[in-house]
């Protein structure tokens, strides 16, 4: 009878390196998908990404529109202020023209039934 070695036969190393190539290849195909997948998601997010320069130019649009609604705002305040002067101006007139005169007349009729005159 021999002794048992602690060597491994031709066989078990064959063995050995075969299953260290299968793992290896395994290991290569999901490095590979997972690659693949790691890439298709950069695509997807490249495709959201806007550049510098259609970025600008839409500052630039949004600077334009604030501007026009700002310079139709102050037109618009401007229009309040001076319908507001107009309306000031129709109650002055009003005082003016017809008011007063009413109350002098008032006033004098008033006195003139008291007994003075003018």
């Amino acid at each position: 009878m021999t002794a048992p070695t602690s060597e491994p036969t031709l066989w078990e190393l064959q063995r050995a390196l075969s299953q260290i190539r299968q793992d290896q290849r395994d290991g290569m195909v999901q490095l590979r998908d997972d690659l693949r997948a790691d890439i298709a998601l950069l695509t997807n997010r490249l495709e959201q990404v806007v550049t510098k320069d259609v970025y600008q130019a839409d500052q630039r649009a949004t600077a334009q529109r604030i501007e026009v609604l700002e310079r139709d705002l102050r037109a618009e305040i401007q229009d309040r202020e001076d319908d507001q002067a107009k309306a000031a101006a129709a109650r002055r007139w009003l005082v003016g023209a017809f008011i007063a005169p009413i109350a002098v007349t008032v006033m004098q009729i008033w006195l003139m039934s008291k007994g003075t005159s003018p």
